[in-house]
């Protein structure tokens, strides 16, 4: 870690040396517009400023919040990396993007539109994740710190200027109240009184944002308030970003805390990570009299990025097990006698044993396992059964905690992740024999196969608990599958794996590896499903890169596995990306939920 301090001279006088003078003005680029379709199929805005020739690399900018990309180009004709595509997008409800202004569905919607941004960047332009690096700006740093958290690119660098993970609202209580209004009025907005003046010191910069007519000043609650929720996760869990993070803080800030840039960039889990703090700097640092600074310490870092290899994918993957594998243990060790939390869980456990057992779901998840795949199938069919009108009620709770909505949603996910898999692989020509090394009963499989209704796709289940497959295989008969067989089969052995055949064309690995905390078990399953896969063949994987009920999950569930505790071995998604890349696998497109609880990814075997 890295802080440097620059002058908290108001004038600036002593903040100008060589890289400063080096970030004078450009020949202004030529820049070109066209459109992307965001996460939820809308066409969405974008300016790029392209090379000539092929690009050395990408650079994707994110405003402020308010703002549109066209505030960029004084930036890129700066930044002067002529060799560089740059691309930066109008958020949806900002500049030039369709929308109500301000507005999105959630701030997680934001942060797909920059996932299907980047996979625009790569499909139109030829330029890969690992060639990419990013300068977002207030707002935008945190739509694109959530980003690298939710989807662990490889980018080679994260510039964050300015990130707003707590912004001064200057009302007591703001929040709590901001929540209530938005109860009652769910599509309420409020408007910005921030005026140009508190963002920069520059004079003409100031009123060239009060007059841009493209500004929006209003914002709906619901992106507000998604932005606190969204920071609040970034400052719990910073350390799951492996990325190489420059982040650029300006000293005088009026409309952001500090602290809290503070607070993340310290947890962060990369093991690049350099803090400049500017002193005397107003928000805006982009747009204030001596600009040329930030954008030389940015331009700077990027060429220093693309300048070095990156580090290797094992090495990403054992710095960040290091991290959650020390929870996992924790959550294995029993609570000390003394400790509070021990008793709460004691009497959570006891309701769940006793008065639980009147809801059907619970009954079933102590007679064989909360993890088990009767369970799932369980959640799946989503239908609230129980002894006595009480009980029932008990079911539907117990089916609508957020876990189990994930879960139903990870299988919505999986179905339509299979059928953009076997469409994939009908169009290049391979073969469309799928392998399910961890089947359960396979229900979002063989319902993906039923709907499907092409018998030129085949499938072979495995599951090492013979339970599983006869109900596996009971399912397939009344769907009317033929074209499916059942082995029983370890996950984790990796000879075994690599043996399958006929050779699958499709592997997929449901809801398996957030249950076992060892990474080289994890590593062996996947070097066998590399070694069974031909080149450019696909794998389908789960992940879980978090649960709000982790703790109370391991104090109080039994687990199918002996009745042992149910303690979930969380991964973050750039932790589950370097270990697929590390077998030999490239992630190609990746489906969550909207609390973010599981992943369900979608990788190519590459050449070895």
């Amino acid at each position: 870690m890295a802080i440097a301090f620059a002058s908290d001279d108001d004038d600036f006088g002593s903040l100008s040396t060589p890289a400063t003078m080096a970030a004078a003005v450009a020949a202004p680029r030529a820049c070109q517009e066209g459109s992307f379709a965001g996460a939820d199929g809308t066409a969405l805005f974008y300016r790029a400023w392209l090379p000539d020739g092929p690009p050395s690399g990408a650079l994707l900018l994110l405003h402020r919040g308010h703002e549109h990309s066209g505030r960029w180009q004084e930036v890129v004709d700066r930044l002067n990396l002529p060799g560089y595509a740059i691309f930066a997008w109008d958020a949806r409800g900002h500049g030039r993007s369709p929308g109500v202004r301000g507005d999105a569905a959630s701030f997680g919607q934001l942060v797909d539109d920059l996932e299907a941004f980047a996979s625009h960047v790569t499909a139109a332009h030829g330029v890969a994740r690992r060639d990419m690096a990013l300068i977002a700006n207030s707002v935008g740093a945190v739509i694109a710190s959530a980003w690298l958290h939710a989807y662990g690119p490889p980018l080679r660098l994260a510039v964050l200027a300015s990130p707003a993970f707590r912004v001064r609202l200057y009302v007591p209580f703001a929040v709590p109240l901001l929540r209530l209004v938005q109860r009652f009025k769910p599509a309420a907005t409020i408007r910005s009184t921030v005026k140009g003046r508190l963002l920069t010191h520059d004079r003409a910069q100031a009123r060239a944002y009060d007059a841009d007519p493209l500004i929006t000043l209003a914002i709906s609650l619901r992106v507000l308030l998604g932005l606190h929720d969204a920071a609040t996760d970034l400052l719990a869990d910073g350390g799951a970003i492996a990325t190489p993070v420059l982040m650029l803080t300006a000293g005088s800030d009026l409309v952001v805390k500090r602290a809290a840039q503070k607070r993340f960039f310290e947890q962060l889990g990369t093991a690049q990570k350099e803090l400049r703090v500017l002193d005397g700097f107003r928000h805006d640092i982009f747009s204030e009299r001596e600009r040329g600074l930030p954008i030389a310490l940015a331009r700077d870092a990027i060429s220093q990025a693309f300048a070095q290899a990156p580090e290797p994918a094992a090495e990403t993957a054992r710095r960040q097990a290091a991290r959650t594998q020390g929870e996992f243990e924790a959550l294995r060790r029993p609570l000390p006698w003394h400790a509070p939390r021990r008793l709460g869980f004691a009497l959570q456990k006891l309701a769940l044993a006793s008065l639980g057992r009147l809801s059907q779901g619970v009954r079933l998840g102590w007679r064989r396992g909360f993890d088990s795949g009767a369970m799932l199938d369980y959640v799946y069919e989503n239908r609230a059964c129980g002894w006595t009108p009480l009980g029932r009620a008990i079911d539907r709770r117990f089916l609508d905690s957020v876990g189990w909505r994930g879960i139903r949603q990870r299988k919505a996910n999986m179905e339509a992740t299979i059928d953009q898999a076997l469409d994939l692989l009908a169009e290049e020509g391979r073969p469309r024999h799928v392998l399910d090394i961890a089947a359960g009963h396979g229900r979002y499989l063989l319902e993906a196969l039923a709907r499907r209704g092409d018998p030129a796709v085949s499938a072979e289940l495995r599951d090492f608990d013979p339970r599983n497959l006869e109900a596996g295989h009971a399912l397939a008969e009344r769907l009317g599958l033929a074209n499916v067989t059942f082995e029983e089969g370890d996950a984790f052995d990796g000879p075994s794996l690599a043996r399958a055949a006929p050779r699958p064309g499709l592997a997929i690995v449901s809801g398996l590896y957030e249950l076992f905390d060892d990474n080289l078990m994890v590593a062996d399953s996947l070097s066998g499903l590399a070694a069974a896969l031909e080149e450019g063949g696909l794998l389908i994987v789960t992940n879980q890169p978090w649960h709000p009920q982790l703790e109370m999950i391991a104090r109080v569930l039994p687990s199918h596995r002996d009745g042992k505790p149910w303690v979930m071995r969380r991964r973050s998604q750039a932790e589950m990306n370097a270990l697929l890349r590390a077998a030999g696998f490239a992630p190609i497109a990746l489906k969550r939920d909207p609390a973010g609880i599981f992943t369900v990814t979608l990788a190519r075997r590459q050449a070895a």
